[in-house]
């Protein structure tokens, strides 16, 4: 299976899950999504990741964001999974955790590296546009647990540059500053971004966020 890059159409897939049978791309809908995997049931890690994605479910929904787990273990071992996330994080899970016994969605996904383990996926996280396209890949290694405030702050600055001509600085935040893409001339600043701007160098233009 080649890497998947940025740019390309998600792999579609049709799996059982623990709400039911779910179509990847009909689920998805016209919502962004985040589809993350972990190395298997009833590992510590995975477990506060769980937890706080659930705790994170009105912030994923401002976004217009579906969250999709996927772990290489049978439903009854997630349903069982559940309820110790459940307890030991003091939350509900409220998003579908993918059955993937098989290996479909790890093996379509390129979540398992040989060289880390030829069983265990790693700590894979897929953003995916409604279109469909990829927008981003992080992969940890198995013993780090994920930034979930990194990856909130990234589906912001992907929703942001998807309808504005702008990208987003170093550490930037929902609400700071932002850069005017090299391709808008200076010409045409005001009427695009009439909030103004600062002319730091001809390809370094700084405005405030335009949607905000």
């Amino acid at each position: 299976m080649a890497t998947i890059r940025l740019g390309d159409i998600a792999p579609d897939f049709t799996v059982e899950t623990t709400e039911g049978i779910i179509n990847f791309h009909e689920w998805l809908g016209n919502s962004w999504g985040v589809l993350f995997s972990h190395p298997a049931d009833f590992t510590p890690v995975c477990t506060t990741e769980l937890g706080l994605t659930a705790k994170l479910k009105d912030e994923f929904t401002k976004r217009n964001t579906k969250v999709l787990a996927v772990s290489v273990d049978p439903l009854s071992s997630h349903k069982e999974w559940i309820k110790d996330i459940n307890e030991t994080q003091n939350t509900v899970v409220n998003f579908p955790i993918i059955s993937d016994a098989d290996k479909k969605v790890a093996t379509l996904y390129d979540m398992i590296h040989p060289n880390s383990s030829e069983t265990f996926t790693v700590r894979s996280v897929f953003i995916i546009g409604p279109d469909k396209k990829v927008k981003l890949t992080i992969t940890y290694p198995a013993s780090t647990g994920r930034n979930f405030l990194e990856i909130l702050r990234v589906i912001d600055s992907l929703q942001l540059t998807a309808n504005y001509s702008v990208a987003t600085p170093a550490n930037w935040k929902d609400g700071e500053e932002v850069v005017i893409v090299p391709a808008v001339k200076d010409e045409d600043i005001p009427a695009k971004f009439p909030k103004g701007y600062k002319r730091i160098k001809p390809y370094l233009r700084i405005t405030p966020q335009p949607n905000k």
